[in-house]
């Protein structure tokens, strides 16, 4: 069997990693920057971070800011209008996953204008060419766009999103500086490093996981786990170590693959604007569980990663529920819900499951599974 790896061409880490932007545009020839970043971002000059830098060395750049939390279509299709009226040549993405996923499908749409469809890039996504080169700025612990081959677009026609997994949309260097996540708000960091623990928890238990992979996910699993409380109350060695995991998970699921906890993820965020992060926090031990009979003793490091002491002197049964449990009270201990009841409607759950079923990342999941499934474990989570 062979197995890839598909990862930036360079990235860097570490307080002040931003600087190195100016380096690389000058040593890529590049002349003016398509900086896509949110108006939040904005308002809270948290994209001027980046920008002064451009500033002070004389580069070209113009800014992009109609992205919306969950990026829709026409986000993308505004944005690829926006860049061929700009006359930039590369991209700068400055945000979380809304923000980079907008400018990697804008990227792509710009080199392959066969696709300016977007739902045409659904899944699998036959580009032919390199998107537009990305250097994208993270200021989120969770996402880990920023080094994976996946963006989600939000269909709000057909209240649903869809994922287009592309080897072309990967930018070319990804600068994670935990100095621009320092003011992101405590719900945020929370919720997106639960998005962060979950890519690691489902990457590391898919189908398609192996040895390298593995590697990558138990490590996030350990970094987060000792990290993500200390990033909620905003302290450095916090920051920095979930700037780091969050990176290392991507490096995994980007290249394996996720589950269902995504797959039911997904339609929250279209139909009701549930943030990623917190729809993944409530789902994930649910779905732990449903799939806990066919991980073999992958839950067994899980627990190990996660702080659980004692987990060889315990039975099969034992550690699976030690490694939940664990998830669980990391959760609740940084303010996430337990529960869908305030999100979901019944007579939604229907749609959500056929939603759910037809998502990329359903496939990957370790257990087989159905639309009735997906729906009782909607019900059990209400």
């Amino acid at each position: 069997m062979v197995n890839r790896i598909v990862l930036n061409e360079t990235s860097y880490h570490g307080s002040g990693a931003i600087k190195e932007i100016v380096n690389e545009v000058k040593g890529r020839n590049l002349k003016k920057a398509f900086v896509c970043s949110d108006p939040d971002l904005i308002k809270f000059n948290v994209t001027t971070k980046v920008t002064n830098i451009l500033e002070e060395s004389n580069l070209e750049y113009e800014i992009y800011s109609n992205i919306k939390p969950n990026p829709t279509i026409e986000n993308v299709q505004n944005g690829v209008n926006a860049y061929k009226k700009s006359n930039a040549d590369y991209i700068i993405a400055i945000g979380g996953g809304s923000s980079i996923d907008t400018a990697k499908a804008i990227g792509i749409i710009i080199n392959n204008p066969e696709f300016e469809d977007v739902r045409s890039l659904e899944g699998l996504s036959p580009t032919k060419n390199k998107c537009v080169p990305i250097i994208a700025v993270p200021t989120t612990a969770g996402t880990a766009a920023e080094v994976t081959i996946n963006y989600v677009i939000t269909d709000a026609e057909k209240n649903r999103k869809f994922v287009c997994v592309d080897t072309n949309d990967i930018p070319v260097v990804a600068i994670v500086d935990p100095d621009m996540m320092e003011s992101m708000p405590k719900g945020l960091t929370a919720s997106t490093g639960m998005d962060a623990l979950t890519h690691a928890i489902e990457g590391f238990i898919t189908g398609g996981a192996w040895e390298m992979s593995d590697m990558f996910h138990i490590k996030a699993i350990e970094l987060i786990s000792k990290h993500l409380r200390g990033a909620v109350e905003n302290t450095k060695e916090g920051r920095e170590g979930m700037a780091l995991g969050q990176y290392i998970a991507g490096m995994g699921f980007s290249n394996v693959g996720l589950g269902i906890v995504h797959s039911m993820a997904h339609p929250l965020g279209a139909l009701y604007d549930t943030p990623h992060g917190i729809a993944n926090a409530i789902i994930l031990p649910t779905v732990m569980k449903y799939n806990a009979e066919v991980t073999g003793d992958k839950y067994k490091y899980i627990a190990k990663a996660m702080g659980v002491e004692n987990v060889e002197d315990m039975s099969v049964e034992e550690y699976r529920k030690a490694a939940v449990d664990a998830v669980k009270k990391l959760s609740s201990d940084i303010g996430i819900p337990s529960s869908l009841k305030d999100i979901v409607k019944f007579e939604d759950i229907d749609f959500l499951s056929k939603s759910a079923y037809d998502d990329a990342c359903r496939p990957g999941n370790p257990k087989e599974t159905s639309i009735e499934d997906i729906a009782n474990l909607y019900k059990s989570l209400l």
